[in-house]
């Protein structure tokens, strides 16, 4: 009996722990990691909260923010792969639409000045509203997001904790995504704790092969430590006739940046396939081997590309090594990311 008692009072003293620990309620809080640069996001205009990250949360997993209510953020932007899908090349919308490119990975998005493939959104606050109101994703209006957000209690609550006022505005809607994709912050891989010289990050030789070869052959526009440059290029890439995607040149109407698109990170990109703006890729190894052989040369081919890349299938395997070692577990399993409990 006195056995019992005591197992059931360690597992009542666990429980309490646990649950004071809960990802749910634990305090959030915007961290540069040592080295990083100064993020472009203005923190001043829209400081995160735990209350404001909360609602964001909620928003981002709730389908309520499409037309039909069937697809969420979330929809495309799987917490274990990164933020972005994987089961199909394009990203899909409510009733079946197919949309033209694949979904971007959302991390380290606090050092981002523009946004989507092709740059046409130049500010983190406004991007939800491109996937919200496109006819091929959620097909919703802002005036109806609204109108659902202030019939629900729910909300009305979260709204009060993040803002000190239930009425939900578009306004509001938009700054607490934000504050919760500000917080998709990858820097816990092997690569950076090596780079910490913490615990954990010894890399083989290998890797360290793959890292002097990444450094060599990668790194102008994959750029330590968020492993893009933030920019826009022109990789050679043959274009997919069916999708007739122009990339920035549909922004910009400037010829030079046609079939220019943004330069991904690489981070966590062992689960963030298929890869290019199109998808078109499924392994890394042939992402390599388009770098390598596979350029489509012309005149408005990005300048860092155009001497030729030559490697061994040695080489090749020893750069995907050291790719995976940019993978952050902590970052894909970090239950304050997960699907929301409430």
């Amino acid at each position: 009996m006195l056995l019992k008692v005591g197992n059931l009072f360690f597992l009542l003293v666990l429980f309490f722990i646990l649950l004071s620990f809960s990802p749910e309620g634990d305090e959030v809080r915007f961290v540069i990691p040592p080295g990083w640069p100064k993020p472009a996001y203005d923190f001043s205009k829209n400081p995160v909260t735990t209350a404001g990250f909360q609602l964001g949360r909620q928003l981002f997993y709730d389908p309520l923010l499409s037309r039909d209510t069937t697809i969420s953020c979330a929809s495309c932007h799987l917490q274990a792969t990164g933020f972005t899908h994987v089961d199909h090349r394009l990203s899909h919308g409510i009733q079946g639409r197919i949309g033209k490119r694949n979904s971007p990975a959302l991390m380290n998005l606090a050092w981002s000045s523009s946004f989507m493939w092709d740059g046409g959104v130049n500010h983190l606050d406004m991007q939800p509203l491109s996937p919200v109101t496109s006819p091929e994703e959620m097909d919703e209006t802002m005036e109806n997001v609204v109108r659902k957000l202030n019939a629900s209690e729910k909300y009305r609550r979260l709204f009060r904790a993040a803002f000190g006022d239930s009425i939900a505005t578009g306004q509001k809607t938009l700054l607490s995504l934000s504050q919760f994709v500000l917080m998709l912050n990858s820097y816990n891989s092997k690569y950076d704790k090596y780079i910490r010289k913490e615990p954990g990050g010894e890399l083989t030789e290998q890797e360290l092969n793959g890292l002097a070869i990444f450094r060599k052959h990668c790194a102008s526009c994959h750029k330590e430590p968020l492993f893009t440059d933030g920019g826009f290029a022109r990789n050679g890439l043959p274009a997919d006739p069916e999708l007739s995607d122009i990339g920035r040149m549909k922004i910009t109407q400037n010829a030079e940046d046609s079939l220019k698109f943004k330069v991904p990170t690489l981070r966590n990109i062992q689960f963030t396939y298929p890869y290019m703006h199109d998808g078109r890729f499924k392994k890394l190894l042939e992402v390599v081997n388009h770098y390598t052989g596979g350029i489509q040369p012309g005149k408005i081919l990005d300048a860092r590309l155009q001497t030729p890349v030559v490697l061994s299938h040695e080489e090749k395997i020893d750069l995907v090594a050291f790719l995976l070692t940019l993978t952050d577990r902590d970052f894909l399993f970090d239950p304050r990311f997960g699907f929301p409990k409430e």
